[in-house]
C-alpha cells in the first residue's frame, strides 16, 4: 500500500503543477500532508516535517547567503566581463545563444556547487535570452542538463557518495567514467546547437558587421529594434518573429504566454555600464574574493553555509562601506532569497513526509524486488536505468546510502563488481538536477522567473535521453 500511494502522490504533485493547478510550493506542502494523513500517520506529520526541515536548513541557509554574495557581485560588475565574452560570441544569433548557455554552465559546474552555477549562468544569459525574446525555459533546460552532466566530478557529491556507501575510492569510480560522460555533454551541446536552431527558426537571426567587445548593449539595443539599424553597428534580421513558429515553442517567459515586460528596460539593468553599484577600482579584490570562496568550496575547509556567510558579509562590508548602501543591496536580492528559501523549507515537508512514512523506501524496494532473476548478470545497466527515475524522486543520500548497496549486493551475486554498480549509479545525474527535490533547481527557476511545471515539461524528456546516452556510452566503451 505505502509503495502505491508513494507513487500516487509524486504523480499528483508532478500532474498538478505541470498543468498549474497549483504553485509548487502549494503542492509540496498540501500534497505530502494530505497523503500523510491517508497512510494513518498523520498524527506524526509535525515529526517528519521537523524532521526534514531540520536536514534541510543548512541548505536553505548557504542558498540565502549564496544569493546575496553572487548578487552583490553581479551588481558591483564582477561578471560584466563574462557577460561580454559571451556576447561577442554569441552575435545575438540564438543558436550560438543557447550553445553558449551549455558551455557556461559546463565550465562554471567546475566548482562542483549546482546553485552557484545556476546563478552565475542565470546572471549572464537571462538579459540576453529577454532582450532576443527568446524562450528562457531553453536555459533552463540546457543549464540544467549541463550541471547535471558535470555534477559527477568527484567534489560534486554524487561519485563522492557513491565511493562511501560501496566502499571504493572515488578516482577509481569517475576516471574511467569520463568517455562516457563526456558523450553525454557533447550531446547536450548537440542538443543546445539543434533547441538553438528552433529558437533562429522561430525568431530570426540579429547579424551585425561591427561590434565591439567594450558595448555589450550594443548587440541587445539591435536584437529589441525588430532588425532595425543597431547603435554602431549595421544590422540586418533574417527569417522573423513569426517566420516558422512552432506552435508549441515555450514563451519567452517560459509560463506558455508572451510578457512584454520580460523584455523591458527595467529586466536590462543589469547590463547597464553606467549602474551606480559598479566598483571597477575594487573588481580585483571581488575576483580574488570569489576565486578564494570556490577553492574554499572545493576543498572543504569548512562547511559551505559558513563560507557563503563570511564571504556575503565581507562582500557587502567592502563594497558598500554605508550602511543604507547594505541595506539596499540586501532588499534587491530579498526577493529571491524569499523564493528559494521558502520552497526549500516546503521541499523540506515533501521529503521528511516520503522518507518519514516509509514510502520512499518501499518504492525502492519494489523497483528493485521487480529485477527478474535472469537479469542478475546484467546489474550494471538495471543500476544505470534505475538511477535514472530513484535519482528523480529521491535525494542523492537516500539512493547511493539506501538503495545502491541493494544493488551492489545483488550484483555481487552475479559477479558484477562494486566498481561497475557505482559508475552504473551516475547515469540518472542529469534528470536528477531537475527534481522537485534539488533545491538548487529552484534558484534556476526562480533567478530566471520560470515556472516550475513549464521546466519540468520542458527538460524531462531531454534529460532521460541524455542519461540513456551515458549509459549507452559506458556500455559501448565497457565502462559498464
Amino acid at each position: 500500500m505505502l509503495t502505491i500511494l508513494g507513487f500516487v502522490m509524486i504523480a499528483t504533485f508532478l500532474v498538478l503543477i505541470m498543468m498549474k493547478k497549483m504553485s509548487p510550493m502549494g503542492a509540496l506542502v498540501l500534497i505530502p500532508a494530505l497523503f500523510c494523513v491517508l497512510v494513518g500517520k498523520g498524527a506524526h506529520l509535525g515529526d517528519y516535517v521537523l524532521k526534514g526541515v531540520g536536514e534541510l536548513a543548512p541548505t536553505a541557509a548557504m542558498l540565502m547567503f549564496a544569493i546575496i554574495y553572487f548578487g552583490v557581485m553581479i551588481d558591483v560588475g564582477l561578471f560584466d566581463p563574462i557577460v561580454r565574452v559571451i556576447l561577442r560570441f554569441c552575435k545575438a544569433d540564438p543558436m550560438r545563444v543557447v550553445v553558449g548557455t551549455a558551455i557556461l554552465a559546463a565550465i562554471v559546474s567546475l566548482d562542483g556547487d549546482g546553485s552557484t552555477t545556476f546563478m552565475i549562468t542565470v546572471s549572464a544569459m537571462v538579459p540576453l535570452y529577454r532582450r532576443l525574446k527568446m524562450s528562457l525555459v531553453v536555459m533552463t533546460g540546457v543549464a540544467a542538463m549541463a550541471n547535471g552532466v558535470m555534477n559527477t566530478l568527484p567534489w560534486g557529491g554524487p561519485t563522492a557518495r557513491a565511493a562511501a556507501a560501496l566502499k571504493v575510492d572515488a578516482s577509481d569510480i569517475f576516471v574511467p567514467m569520463i568517455p562516457a560522460l563526456a558523450a553525454g555533454l557533447l550531446f547536450v551541446i548537440a542538443l543546445s546547437y539543434g533547441l538553438g536552431l528552433r529558437e533562429r527558426k522561430r525568431l530570426g537571426v540579429l547579424t551585425l558587421d561591427e561590434v565591439t567587445v567594450g558595448d555589450p548593449e550594443q548587440v541587445l539595443v539591435g536584437a529589441g529594434s525588430g532588425g532595425k539599424e543597431a547603435k554602431g553597428g549595421k544590422a540586418a534580421m533574417t527569417g522573423g518573429a513569426g517566420s516558422g513558429t512552432d506552435a508549441a515553442a515555450p514563451s519567452p517567459n517560459g509560463s506558455g504566454t508572451s510578457d512584454a515586460s520580460d523584455s523591458s528596460d527595467d529586466e536590462f539593468k543589469g547590463l547597464d555600464p553606467n549602474r551606480a553599484t559598479l566598483r571597477p577600482k575594487l573588481y580585483w579584490f571581488n575576483a580574488a574574493l570569489t576565486i578564494a570562496l570556490l577553492a574554499l568550496m572545493v576543498t572543504e575547509t569548512m562547511p559551505i553555509p559558513v563560507l557563503f556567510l563570511l564571504a556575503a558579509a565581507v562582500a557587502l562590508t567592502v563594497n558598500f562601506p554605508q550602511m543604507k548602501d547594505q541595506k539596499a543591496r540586501v532588499a534587491a536580492h530579498a526577493e529571491n532569497v524569499v523564493n528559494v528559501s521558502g520552497m526549500v523549507f516546503a521541499a523540506a515537508v515533501f521529503t521528511g513526509v516520503l522518507t518519514g512514512t516509509g514510502m520512499v523506501e518501499h518504492m525502492a524496494r519494489w523497483l528493485v524486488d521487480g529485477v527478474p532473476e535472469g537479469m542478475g548478470p546484467q546489474m550494471g545497466i538495471v543500476t544505470g536505468v534505475l538511477s535514472i527515475p530513484l535519482t528523480y524522486f529521491m535525494s542523492n543520500d537516500g539512493f547511493y546510502f539506501g538503495i545502491v548497496p541493494i544493488l551492489a549486493e545483488a550484483g555481487a551475486a552475479h559477479g558484477v563488481s562494486a566498481l561497475e554498480i557505482a559508475r552504473a549509479s551516475l547515469v540518472g545525474q542529469a534528470l536528477h538536477m531537475s527534481s522537485p527535490l534539488v533545491p538548487a533547481v529552484y534558484v534556476l527557476v526562480g533567478m530566471a522567473k520560470v515556472e516550475f511545471g513549464d521546466h519540468t515539461r520542458f527538460t524531462v524528456k531531454w534529460a532521460v535521453l541524455t542519461s540513456l546516452v551515458v549509459l549507452g556510452a559506458g556500455l559501448l566503451f565497457g565502462i559498464i
